[in-house]
């Protein structure tokens, strides 16, 4: 492989790992909406219902696109967790 390929493969790497954090990012702006809403409104901070009807969608999305579904459900158990932890963060101001 030529350092030439080596530098676009990594270039497409680096142009999607700056997708994804853009995506997070759009991702915690919603979720901290989500929140405050909560807050509010006197509703638990989690929702155990919903997050493992999320986990098990986005397992099955895994699947479909060829990802370790036991790869994604610790990704997005992390991000689910940080959520929670901004939820009862908005619960205390």
């Amino acid at each position: 492989m030529t350092e030439d390929v080596l530098a676009r493969y990594r270039q497409s790497i680096d142009n999607i790992d700056a997708a994804l954090i853009y995506m997070l990012a759009e991702r915690f702006k919603i979720t901290q909406a989500v929140g405050r809403y909560k807050a509010e409104n006197g509703l638990p901070p989690a929702d155990p219902g919903r997050e493992e009807r999320q986990i098990e969608r986005l397992r099955n999305l895994a699947g479909d696109a060829d990802l370790d579904p036991e790869f994604s459900e610790k990704f997005l158990r992390f991000v689910i967790d940080e959520v929670i932890r901004h939820h009862q963060k908005a619960r205390e101001e």
